[in-house]
Protein backbone atom coordinates (compact mmCIF):
# COMPACT_ATOMS: atom_id res chain seq x y z
CA UNK A 1 0.00 0.00 0.00
CA UNK A 2 1.57 3.27 -0.90
CA UNK A 3 0.84 7.10 1.15
CA UNK A 4 2.22 10.32 1.56
CA UNK A 5 2.40 11.89 4.76
CA UNK A 6 -0.52 13.51 6.99
CA UNK A 7 0.60 17.55 7.14
CA UNK A 8 -3.06 18.32 6.70
CA UNK A 9 -4.65 15.92 8.36
CA UNK A 10 -5.22 13.50 5.57
CA UNK A 11 -2.90 10.40 3.27
CA UNK A 12 -3.42 9.45 -0.34
CA UNK A 13 -4.13 5.42 -0.24
CA UNK A 14 -3.10 3.46 -3.20
CA UNK A 15 -4.55 -0.02 -2.65
CA UNK A 16 -2.66 -1.84 -5.60
CA UNK A 17 0.69 -1.01 -6.54
CA UNK A 18 0.42 -2.72 -9.89
CA UNK A 19 -2.62 -3.63 -11.81
CA UNK A 20 -3.64 -5.60 -14.71
CA UNK A 21 -6.27 -5.62 -17.17
CA UNK A 22 -6.99 -7.14 -20.61
CA UNK A 23 -6.29 -4.92 -23.46
CA UNK A 24 -9.52 -2.90 -24.85
CA UNK A 25 -11.26 -4.14 -20.99
CA UNK A 26 -11.68 -0.57 -18.90
CA UNK A 27 -10.13 -0.61 -15.39
CA UNK A 28 -9.76 1.41 -12.68
CA UNK A 29 -6.95 2.86 -10.93
CA UNK A 30 -8.12 2.82 -6.98
CA UNK A 31 -6.55 5.91 -4.69
CA UNK A 32 -8.34 7.41 -2.01
CA UNK A 33 -8.14 9.65 1.05
CA UNK A 34 -7.28 8.45 4.52
CA UNK A 35 -9.39 8.82 6.49
CA UNK A 36 -12.33 9.38 4.69
CA UNK A 37 -12.32 12.93 3.37
CA UNK A 38 -14.63 15.01 0.97
CA UNK A 39 -12.82 15.88 -2.03
CA UNK A 40 -14.31 18.26 -3.77
CA UNK A 41 -12.91 21.27 -3.23
CA UNK A 42 -9.29 19.72 -3.47
CA UNK A 43 -7.22 19.51 -7.02
CA UNK A 44 -6.89 16.15 -8.33
CA UNK A 45 -4.19 15.31 -11.11
CA UNK A 46 -3.71 12.03 -12.77
CA UNK A 47 -0.61 11.74 -14.81
CA UNK A 48 0.94 8.82 -16.98
CA UNK A 49 4.99 9.08 -17.04
CA UNK A 50 4.59 13.30 -17.31
CA UNK A 51 1.89 13.70 -19.13
CA UNK A 52 -1.54 14.91 -17.26
CA UNK A 53 -4.45 13.21 -18.20
CA UNK A 54 -6.80 14.13 -16.18
CA UNK A 55 -7.30 17.24 -14.25
CA UNK A 56 -10.23 18.05 -11.66
CA UNK A 57 -10.31 21.62 -10.33
CA UNK A 58 -13.69 23.42 -8.98
CA UNK A 59 -15.79 20.99 -10.70
CA UNK A 60 -14.41 21.15 -13.72
CA UNK A 61 -12.24 18.51 -15.53
CA UNK A 62 -10.06 18.46 -18.15
CA UNK A 63 -9.18 15.55 -20.29
CA UNK A 64 -5.45 15.43 -21.63
CA UNK A 65 -4.91 14.52 -25.34
CA UNK A 66 -5.55 10.67 -26.08
CA UNK A 67 -7.47 10.18 -23.03
CA UNK A 68 -10.74 12.54 -24.21
CA UNK A 69 -13.68 10.36 -23.42
CA UNK A 70 -11.65 7.32 -21.79
CA UNK A 71 -11.00 8.62 -18.50
CA UNK A 72 -13.20 10.35 -15.41
CA UNK A 73 -13.75 10.27 -11.60
CA UNK A 74 -16.62 9.94 -10.06
CA UNK A 75 -17.50 13.12 -8.83
CA UNK A 76 -20.04 11.29 -6.50
CA UNK A 77 -17.27 9.30 -5.10
CA UNK A 78 -14.92 12.42 -4.50
CA UNK A 79 -17.56 13.72 -1.53
CA UNK A 80 -16.33 9.86 0.52
CA UNK A 81 -12.38 10.64 -0.36
CA UNK A 82 -12.28 8.44 -3.64
CA UNK A 83 -10.34 9.70 -6.00
CA UNK A 84 -9.77 6.52 -7.92
CA UNK A 85 -9.83 6.66 -12.41
CA UNK A 86 -11.20 4.93 -14.82
CA UNK A 87 -9.97 4.22 -18.02
CA UNK A 88 -11.73 3.25 -20.80
CA UNK A 89 -11.45 0.76 -23.35
CA UNK A 90 -7.30 -0.04 -22.24
CA UNK A 91 -4.78 0.05 -25.34
CA UNK A 92 -1.80 -2.39 -25.48
CA UNK A 93 -0.49 -1.31 -29.16
CA UNK A 94 -0.02 2.21 -31.17
CA UNK A 95 -0.03 4.53 -28.27
CA UNK A 96 -0.55 1.80 -25.57
CA UNK A 97 -1.64 3.10 -21.73
CA UNK A 98 0.76 0.90 -20.27
CA UNK A 99 2.97 2.28 -17.64
CA UNK A 100 3.00 4.13 -14.54
CA UNK A 101 0.07 6.38 -13.15
CA UNK A 102 0.45 8.84 -10.69
CA UNK A 103 -2.44 10.63 -8.65
CA UNK A 104 -1.88 13.78 -7.06
CA UNK A 105 -4.39 15.87 -4.72
CA UNK A 106 -3.72 19.01 -3.74
CA UNK A 107 -5.34 21.15 -0.87
CA UNK A 108 -4.30 24.55 0.00
CA UNK A 109 -0.10 24.18 0.43
CA UNK A 110 -0.53 20.44 0.57
CA UNK A 111 0.40 18.15 -1.75
CA UNK A 112 -0.30 14.51 -1.56
CA UNK A 113 1.30 11.76 -4.29
CA UNK A 114 1.29 8.19 -5.25
CA UNK A 115 1.79 5.70 -7.93
CA UNK A 116 0.45 2.65 -9.67
CA UNK A 117 1.90 0.86 -12.40
CA UNK A 118 -0.56 -0.40 -15.23
CA UNK A 119 0.20 -3.48 -17.41
CA UNK A 120 -2.15 -4.55 -20.08
CA UNK A 121 -1.88 -8.02 -21.34
CA UNK A 122 -2.77 -9.45 -24.74
CA UNK A 123 -3.37 -12.78 -26.09
CA UNK A 124 -0.57 -14.78 -24.61
CA UNK A 125 1.36 -12.20 -23.13
CA UNK A 126 1.57 -9.73 -20.20
CA UNK A 127 3.28 -6.47 -20.02
CA UNK A 128 4.38 -4.08 -17.13
CA UNK A 129 5.73 -1.04 -18.61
Amino acid sequence: MAAGGTDNGFKLVIPDRVVKCKDGDDVTLHCHLSPETNAVAMEIRWFRQTDCIYLYRNGHVIEGRGYEGRVSVDPQQLQRGDVSLTLRRSRWRDDDDRGVYTCQVISGGHQEEGRVRLGIYSKSSVSLL
